[in-house]
């Protein structure tokens, strides 16, 4: 280092570099502490009373000319020349953007005073190094509260982060610390490992993360996709975890537990009749997030399900084959190449977002990226600074924010216009419509209301978030789905802003069909309700019965095999010692728990299962299965598989082949016959000129609180007439059908019937002699039905007649 002597107010200010300001001493008066702009202390200078500090050193506030004469300054031996331009930039458009023949980096932080742009290449990024630091300067790398800079250079595998100092004070809601290198909310690529559930060398769960540097020439080839646009009432949602779908070794595919792999597998989708996907959560997050040694498994617990977010514009990467390949590009194309393949299959894919929390946890979790930026602006918090947890994950993201919920918006536009998804589903988007953090009405109508005052987390009947998702005009064209609760208590099924376009999770609709089919008295009611698209939730409000999205099962809880086989959840593989998971499931086991039992009880089990699913597939509204569940997959009765990366979680397609896979074929044609019917997912509610309701004899309901029958018929237009029945008492009954002159009713499907006689397809072999079996009831228009079973008549022109 060179040592100057110098008067730090004439040395010409450009010949200093800035950085931070600090407290020192001059020469003259050691004891006298002067304000010491952008220098960084580092020892006292032996045998002398000289300071030696880094960079160059102005005093800003020397009382005397003489005292800032006497000021040490300290200036480094020449720097590497730098390999970028450097530029003012622009504020927007947010995040790392090519434009004017460099990146222009743009990032929002109201309340940092001060911030640093690091780039780093990847091997740099493998040593834990920064390779270019920028400081921006808020004179002129600053617009209102965007922080911005326009970048020229060479970007090749250049990976950025940001540093922002200010206050780090948790009673204000500040956490800046100018030692964490963050990720930028809007990096559309974020790197760290690079495999899937290993840990760095030296055991780091949480590496250092990063967003990508783009480039040019990054085009990816649609070959002319376009979004399928299908009317959500013609949709079978198939939730599905994309590593699970693939990562068991019986799945054969090339590339397991990826986006590459689940492609190999998209025929099976179609094969089954599905047409839309709803991914489980596929934006960046930390699996290793729970990463601990499970005694009861001998194995590691991992972050499996994902609902826990890093990055929301970033595809999770190590969902890739590519790994780290082009610093993340590979993920995005890989992502893409998902969506283009599923299109051509004719299968739309909806995202599950999870805007109402993020990784960070409340004030004991990691800083990487939103808490560092501006923590009081993206996290709800009360006035001493703690966190709000209407997610029950530590914090809850502060959505209704004006900055939040443009970020939100910003985010969705993205994945719909560049990586083309049809849609998507809301992680506990109740949150979604509680009032933010630093809540004033001038943030919401624009102007003070004397007196108008709303608490943080208040329920609003018109959340702003809601209605610009609701109006955006690209993003109100896609399918959007709601969870409709939250952790905090607010339960909004039948009740969340809507604006005509949202979509449900209909939860009580899930409740309703377990009560009826296994058997609890005082449902036939509400099970009717369920089958005509819950009107009585829903159009009221001006609603459809495509606004509901029907499940039985779902990701979290029993699966339908499950379902069926265990009274209470059996969670003890989580090591939590039976804890976890929800209590009140409405299953019932068949008479024996757990998955060894007799075999009538297991014939018992597959009627119920096969029960479960013509109510789905007959219902008003859209229908949702959960992955596995058309074979008949069980996690042990472990209704909160969260942390499991193994067999619990994966889809076995070695069990799909096996002979007991029989229910794949009955699932295949039930939904292949929802497709055929034209009144089965109607636009509207049906009314009496279209359906009737039946008990044991026509046209005479039974709806009291013994009831364990509900039957109708369905007038189609291209299938003529529907009779659908559904018997959930232990005792058989000899149903009367409805007279049709002119035409007699054909058996379809059956669940108490052994395959293949449970579905009459066309192709079945004999498969007028199975119809004839039951001409001795039919001519009279009669029909056996045993005890927890479901039939689906068709009427065909009776050539007796």
């Amino acid at each position: 280092m060179k040592f100057l002597q110098c008067a730090a107010i004439s040395t010409p200010i450009s010949k200093f570099l800035f950085h931070k300001s600090r407290v020192y001493a001059t020469k003259n008066q050691p004891n006298k502490l002067k304000f010491v702009k952008d220098c960084i202390f580092l020892k006292k200078e032996e045998g002398g009373n000289h300071l030696i500090v880094s960079r160059s050193s102005i005093i800003t506030n020397a009382d005397k000319k003489s005292e800032a004469d006497s000021v040490v300054a300290v200036e480094e031996a020449p720097l590497k020349r730098h390999r970028f331009e450097v530029l003012k930039g622009y504020p927007m458009p947010y995040g790392a953007t090519l434009i004017d023949g460099g990146v222009n980096f743009s990032v929002f932080s109201s309340n940092a005073t001060s911030a640093v742009l690091c780039l780093i290449t990847l091997s740099d990024l493998s040593q834990k190094r920064v390779t270019e630091q920028i400081s921006l300067n808020p004179l002129t790398n600053k617009t209102g509260d965007v922080w911005h800079v326009l970048v020229r250079g060479d970007f090749e595998n250049m990976l950025y982060g940001y540093k922002f100092d200010g206050e780090f004070s948790r009673e204000n809601g500040h956490y800046f610390d100018p030692s964490n290198i963050l990720v930028d909310p809007y990096a559309k690529a974020v790197l760290s490992r690079g495999e899937y559930g290993v840990l760095e060398t030296e055991g780091d769960c949480w590496p250092q993360m990063v967003g990508r540097v783009p480039r040019a020439s990054e085009e990816f080839d649609w070959e002319g996709d376009l979004p399928l646009q299908f009317p959500q009432r013609e949709l079978i949602i198939y939730e599905m975890h994309v590593r699970g779908f693939t990562n068991h070794e019986s799945s054969t595919v090339k590339f397991p537990g990826t986006y590459r792999g689940m492609v190999e597998k998209l025929d099976h989708l179609e094969e089954l009749g599905i047409n839309c996907i709803e991914l489980m959560p596929c934006h960046e997050f930390n699996e290793m997030e729970y990463y601990s040694y499970n005694s009861a498994m001998g194995d590691y617990k991992l972050n499996f399900w994902g609902y826990s977010t890093v990055n929301f514009f970033s595809p999770m990467a190590r969902y890739s084959s590519t790994g780290t390949q082009d610093c993340g590009l590979g993920a995005i194309h890989e992502f893409k190449y998902l969506v283009k393949e599923a299109h051509k299959r004719g299968i739309e894919i909806i995202m599950d977002v999870v805007f109402n929390h993020t990784a960070e946890g409340n004030e004991k979790g990691p800083v990487i990226s939103f808490r560092g930026v501006d923590n009081s602006i993206f996290y709800m918090l009360a006035p001493k600074g703690e966190f709000y947890n209407y997610s029950g994950c530590g914090n809850t993201f502060n959505c209704n924010h004006h900055i939040v919920r443009q970020f939100i918006v910003d985010c969705l536009r993205y994945w719909v216009t560049e990586m083309h998804v049809d849609g998507f589903r809301f992680d506990l988007a109740s949150i979604m419509t509680r009032s933010s953090s630093q809540w004033d009405v001038v943030n919401v109508y624009g102007n003070s209301l004397k007196g108008d005052t709303i608490a943080t987390g208040t329920p609003l009947s018109s959340p702003p978030l809601i209605d610009m998702l609701s109006n955006d005009p690209i993003l109100r064209g896609v399918k959007l789905i709601a969870e409709a609760w939250d952790c905090g208590g607010l339960y909004q099924v039948g009740s969340f802003p809507h604006w005509g376009l949202w979509s449900e999770w209909n939860g009580k609709y899930r409740d309703t069909v377990r009560q009826f089919i296994k058997g609890t008295d005082g449902f036939a009611g509400a099970f009717a309700e369920c089958l005509c698209g819950s009107p009585g939730m829903y159009r009221e409000g001006g609603r459809k019965p495509w606004n509901s999205i029907n499940f039985v099962c779902a990701h979290d809880g029993f699966t339908l095999a499950d379902l069926v086989s265990y009274n209470n959840k059996n969670n003890l593989s989580n090591g939590e010692d039976n804890k976890d998971g929800e209590n009140h499931n409405n299953s019932w086991n068949c008479g024996q728990e757990g998955e060894f039992a007799s075999i009538s009880v297991k014939r018992l089990r597959k009627r119920q299962m096969k029960n479960f699913f013509v109510s789905l597939m007959v219902s008003q509204g859209v229908p949702m299965i959960y992955m596995g569940d058309e074979y008949g997959h069980t996690k042990g009765g472990n209704n909160n598989t969260y942390c499991h990366d193994n067999y619990i979680n994966y889809f076995r397609w070695d069990k799909k082949e096996e002979a007991s896979s029989e229910f794949f074929r009955f699932c295949r044609f039930i939904t292949k016959f929802r497709h055929e019917s034209e009144s089965l997912g109607l636009h509207d509610f049906p009314t009496s000129e279209r359906l009737q309701w039946h008990g044991h004899a026509p046209e005479t309901p039974d709806w009291s609180e013994s009831s364990r029958f509900v039957g109708f018929t369905l007038n189609d237009s291209v299938k003529r007439e529907l009779y659908v029945a559904f018997n959930t008492s232990h005792l058989p009954v000899t149903v009367t059908l409805p007279e049709r002159p002119g035409y007699r009713w054909e058996p379809l499907a059956d669940t108490s019937k052994p395959a293949p006689f449970d579905f009459l397809a066309d192709d079945l072999p004999d498969r007028h002699i199975a119809i004839r079996q039951y001409a001795q009831f039919l001519d009279n228009n009669m029909y056996p039905m045993l005890g927890y079973s479901s039939i689906i008549l068709l009427l065909s022109p009776d050539d007796n007649a």
